[in-house]
């Protein structure tokens, strides 16, 4: 995102809109007026202070960006579309839409860990280390997801070197596990977050049982991990079969 500095009046309304504090005031000289510039390395192109339409002078416009910067907008701006995955937003829309999908059978989990929420986004560099941290425990990484798309080796967890210093305003680490590795994940990943110049949270989901217990909740009980009890329960109509339709 810029600024056009010829139109700008300095009223400093934007700078409310930018979750990474990326606009800041300046002076460009001696008796000049004060205006709002955009610190590009910061923005992540999520285009909230543009759409928020709060410029009462329409100073902010957002560039054509070429690759690896384009990554920034399409991981953070909500209504861009991921070229590779056909889908908008950081991830997929597994872990929502189980009953449709079937992603996930007995006996394995969802695991991710969403990086750089909330307000603090997250440098691609800091999930490689998540993958690299992953790779080794075998976990398939979900080849649907837009992150997944930018490793270079999924084997090792390393990403494409030219995307590491993107940052992004959150991306999602999102795998399958058989649910007796739910415990190895979560440990690896409590060690690498003391690695990482950011925060992430991390997302854990499996099938009930017939009796209705949650495997993965007795799994993290008996292992003495804290879990959030904001936890979400999708009940839907599944796979719907209408005769006739394939």
């Amino acid at each position: 995102m810029r600024i056009d500095a010829q139109k700008c009046i300095g009223c400093g309304r934007c700078k409310d809109f930018c979750i990474m504090r990326a606009i800041h005031f300046e002076r460009p000289g001696k008796g000049r007026v004060v205006r709002c510039v955009v610190d590009e390395d910061e923005c992540v192109d999520c285009g909230i202070c543009y759409r928020s339409k709060t410029c009462p002078v329409d100073a902010l416009f957002q560039p054509e960006t070429e690759y690896p910067r384009s990554i920034r907008g399409t991981f953070s701006n909500p209504t861009a579309i991921h070229k590779e995955t056909k889908v908008p937003g950081r991830g997929t829309e597994e872990m929502k839409t189980n009953d449709v999908t079937d992603r996930y059978k007995r006996g394995f989990a969802g695991m991710s860990a969403e990086m750089g929420r909330p307000g603090i986004g997250s440098r691609l560099r800091d999930a490689e280390k998540v993958f690299m941290a992953l790779a080794p425990l075998g976990v398939e990484f979900e080849p649907k997801n837009p992150l997944t798309t930018l490793l270079e080796d999924p084997k090792t967890g390393r990403m494409r070197p030219e995307v590491l210093n993107e940052k992004v305003l959150s991306c999602i680490v999102e795998m399958i596990v058989p649910v007796e590795r739910i415990t190895d994940i979560y440990e690896t990943l409590d060690k690498v977050a003391r690695e990482i110049d950011t925060v992430f949270s991390v997302d854990l989901v499996c099938r009930a049982e017939e009796d209705g217990s949650v495997p993965a909740i007795d799994i993290m009980d008996r292992a003495g991990h804290w879990r959030s009890i904001n936890g979400k329960t999708n009940i839907g109509l599944g796979k719907l079969k209408v005769k006739g339709a394939e």
